[in-house]
């Protein structure tokens, strides 16, 4: 069992549908994430005090979840908190930071180096998208911001983004002028199908979302007449992958000034910043203090 520090929120979709959903579980507390510290363990492997990262493996949907004082998980779910990292930036990074760090560490084990050319971030004002901006710049990679809020530009170039550029809308094309050596699409839909038909031959598309919805209107002429990849990217990783990851967010995938991002907020406040999130008004990461941490 470990007590809460912090907790990273997330956007659960429509309050009514989760809501109904959630009523008919048998848990009581909602979220799939939280970093806190050990109270008491029956595995030798973590000791009380030491701080621990869970997320995933049914938190938050098998059983109770992150937004509570105290979570009881099995400590094969745990990660360490990395030397490189406090609590705090820990919780900001959450599954999207860890999720675009998975991203990010497949485009590189599929051959896509700094200098082979632009990569695009879609969805990038969002968990996801903003923490693959700054870690992608930080590694040196030409990264394209692409998102539909254009007052966000300054806020891209802190990150690293050499570019800021808004999505296209739909179209029937089965090819425009290839322009990217890879991507991270948080989207889906009509911008994962621009991604694909908009990439430069033997590209990697990472796709890690769907924000804009689960459909793919797209066909195979970008794959067969210039060898393009479409991978797939799954949060939900086994143990093995989620410490090695965890263990670069704290060291050559850290953002600078990565706890910048957050907003903590008190659990009062979930509410509120949940409807800000639903009507697209946040930006960043929002952080939910329990037990006055």
């Amino acid at each position: 069992m470990f007590q809460m520090d912090q907790h990273q929120m997330k956007k659960w979709g429509n309050p009514a549908r989760n809501l109904k959903h959630s009523a008919t579980q048998r848990f009581s507390s909602q979220s799939f994430e939280a970093v806190g510290t050990v109270i008491e363990s029956a595995d030798p492997s973590f000791e009380p005090g030491q701080i621990v990262i869970a997320h995933g493996m049914g938190l938050g949907v098998d059983r109770d979840g992150g937004l509570a004082c105290f979570v009881r998980a099995d400590a094969s779910w745990l990660v360490p908190l990395p030397s490189g990292l406090s609590p705090l930036e820990a919780a900001t990074i959450g599954v999207a930071g860890f999720s675009a760090a998975l991203a990010v560490d497949r485009l590189e084990s599929m051959g896509v180096e700094p200098g082979f050319g632009p990569i695009a971030v879609t969805g990038a004002t969002g968990g996801v998208g903003c923490q693959a901006v700054g870690m992608l710049a930080r590694l040196g990679y030409e990264v394209v911001a692409v998102t539909s809020k254009p007052d966000s530009r300054g806020f891209f170039k802190t990150l690293g983004a050499s570019e800021v550029i808004a999505p296209p809308g739909p179209s029937d094309r089965m090819l425009d002028k290839g322009m990217w050596a890879g991507a991270v699409d948080t989207v889906g839909s009509d911008v994962l199908a621009w991604l694909l038909r908009s990439a430069r031959p033997e590209a990697i598309i990472a796709s890690i979302g769907n924000a804009g919805g689960n459909r793919l209107p797209t066909s195979v002429i970008p794959f067969i007449l210039r060898g393009i990849t479409l991978t797939g990217i799954n949060g939900n990783s086994p143990p093995t992958l989620r410490r090695r990851i965890w263990e670069r967010l704290g060291t050559d995938l850290k953002m600078r000034r990565i706890a910048s991002l957050a907003r903590v907020i008190e659990p009062d406040e979930i509410d509120d910043v949940m409807v800000q999130m639903v009507a697209g008004r946040t930006q960043g990461r929002a952080v939910v203090a329990f037990c006055g941490a």
